[in-house]
Formats: C-alpha cells, sequence, structure tokens
C-alpha cells in the first residue's frame, strides 16, 4: 500500500475480501454515484460488487484495467483505476464514498493512480471524461492539473441519456522534472 501522511489515504488494488465494503459504500453513496454511473443502478447488490472485483483481476491479468482502493486505514474510501488501457492511453476513473466526499480524497487518489501508471506501464496518455454538469469531477481533475482540452458533444451515456463531457488529460511528460 502506498500510504500518505498527510491525508492518511493509502491506495491498493482491490481484492475479493473488499466486496462488502464496496458494496456498503456504493449503497451509502448510490444517489450521489448514480448521477453519474450507470454501473450504481437501484438493484446494486453484493453480487456486482464481487463481480466487478473479478472483472478488475481480470483486467490486471490482461493489462486493460488496473483498479485501485482507496483507504483510510482499514475502510474503504472508494475506488480509482485507470480503464481502457490500449495503445499507450487509458481512462482515469474515480469515486468516493458519500461521508468521504469533499475531503481531498478523490484528487489524492488520482495523483498516486497517474503516477502508478507511468511508472509501471507504457502509458503515455491519461484521460480524465467528465459529464459538463459533473462539477465535482471536473474539479478533481483540475485539483490534480490535468489539462482541459474540451467538451465533446454528447460523449457520455448514464442509462441511456446522452451528456456533453469535458475532456481532460495528463500525458507522461506533464510529470517530468
Amino acid at each position: 500500500m502506498l500510504a500518505d501522511v498527510r491525508t492518511r489515504v493509502a491506495i491498493r488494488p482491490l481484492e475479493m475480501r473488499d466486496a462488502p465494503a464496496v458494496y456498503r459504500a456504493v449503497d451509502e453513496s448510490r444517489v450521489e454515484i448514480s448521477r453519474w454511473m450507470d454501473w450504481c443502478k437501484p438493484t446494486y447488490a453484493l453480487a456486482d460488487a464481487e463481480e466487478w472485483i473479478r472483472s478488475s483481476l481480470r483486467g490486471r491479468d490482461d493489462g486493460s484495467c488496473f483498479q485501485f482502493g482507496i483507504f483510510d486505514g482499514r475502510r474503504f474510501l472508494g475506488s480509482c483505476g485507470l480503464s481502457n488501457v490500449e495503445a499507450g492511453v487509458a481512462n482515469l476513473g474515480y469515486w468516493v464514498r458519500t461521508r468521504a466526499a469533499g475531503q481531498g480524497i478523490a484528487p489524492e487518489a488520482a495523483r498516486r493512480v497517474i503516477a502508478w501508471g507511468f511508472a509501471h506501464t507504457d502509458l503515455e496518455r491519461i484521460e480524465i471524461l467528465a459529464a459538463v454538469g459533473n462539477r465535482r469531477s471536473q474539479r478533481v481533475a483540475e485539483k490534480i492539473g490535468a489539462v482541459r482540452e474540451g467538451v465533446l458533444r454528447c460523449r457520455l451515456s448514464v442509462f441511456g441519456r446522452r451528456h456533453d463531457a469535458v475532456l481532460y488529460s495528463v500525458v507522461r511528460s506533464d510529470l517530468s522534472p
């Protein structure tokens, strides 16, 4: 685990034993998360958390995604990870349980995952897509210094409804001294 004395936040790859904690965090945060992430449906159950972790483990094995849990000691706070890893580009996604929102956890986790991605993969570019209406996600991207590249029309679909999305990026050379 990577720990930070300042925030006491750590990230580590998700494991099957994390499924109950993931489920409880999603259940607590269902209203907020489901506004922008359609995997968070009203029927989300423990089995969904288990399947997501199994999928994440398969993705880690084949190099297509790298999901990390965000922890404060032993308490699960949310998730941050790289997905759709292909040809040197990946998407960065994150969510933090409602009780932990607004405490700088998502930006800290995002910085750590970006650093891990550039250190452990051949990624050259990491993208963040945030719906135009999802100001919290955009603020995270801005806090970590991601470059706002523009608005992509009808780019995201949430529960079958299309949304314009702001595209942000971090490239490997952004972290070079």
